[in-house]
């Protein structure tokens, strides 16, 4: 019983006497592998439109339900992305994202990033769930719009006439939307 004492006692001087690996660290970060899943991050074209045509993939992936994403439809005069759609709300509750980076990878255009950064503490349950505002990067990227992929665009046309009574441009199934949840002014159809 003291030969193991003695020997773990041992370990614990030769320990003792090692240079401690410790960091300064508010002052000195530790750099992070280039495989880390950090923050999350949506990327621009070089031209400043936003990669994310507003699918929905990414939150179709999500094993944890912490993505919401609500496209509309493009404003040919002032498109936000290439395509049809774009995300005219896209959401991600970081407090239910467990960064394992299916999103990422489910996104056809490359717009969803993890980046590296890993601080993301905060006060409050509502600051940690980043909308469109604290995820579209404010600064393009190298990306250029693919050519040949994107149609030309110049507005939404129907294929039919309006489907019984007014047409007045119901909520299909007869729910409203919810309040907070209906597109930009321009883009919601009918009065």
């Amino acid at each position: 019983m003291l030969r193991a004492l003695a020997r773990g006692m041992g370990t614990t001087l030769k320990m003792f006497f090692r240079r401690k690996p410790t960091i300064q660290y508010p002052f000195v970060k530790k750099e992070r592998s280039a495989r880390f899943r950090g923050r999350h991050e949506l990327r621009r074209y070089s031209n400043g439109l936003e990669m994310c045509i507003g699918c929905e993939l990414c939150q179709v992936a999500c094993p944890a339900a912490a993505i919401t994403v609500m496209p509309a439809e493009n404003d040919p005069a002032r498109p936000n992305s290439p395509g049809e759609r774009y995300a005219w709300k896209y959401e991600i509750d970081m407090l239910r994202c467990i960064f394992c980076g299916l999103c990422e990878e489910a996104c056809p255009t490359d717009a969803l990033h993890l980046t590296r950064e890993f601080e993301l503490a905060d006060f409050t349950r509502e600051s940690l769930v980043y909308n469109r505002d604290r995820l579209v990067n404010k600064h393009t990227s190298d990306f250029q719009v693919p050519t040949h992929v994107y149609p030309p665009y110049s507005g939404w046309v129907p294929m039919h006439g309006p489907a019984g009574g007014d047409g007045a441009g119901a909520a299909s199934g007869g729910e409203a939307p919810a309040a907070g949840d209906t597109p930009p002014a321009g883009e919601a159809k009918g009065a």
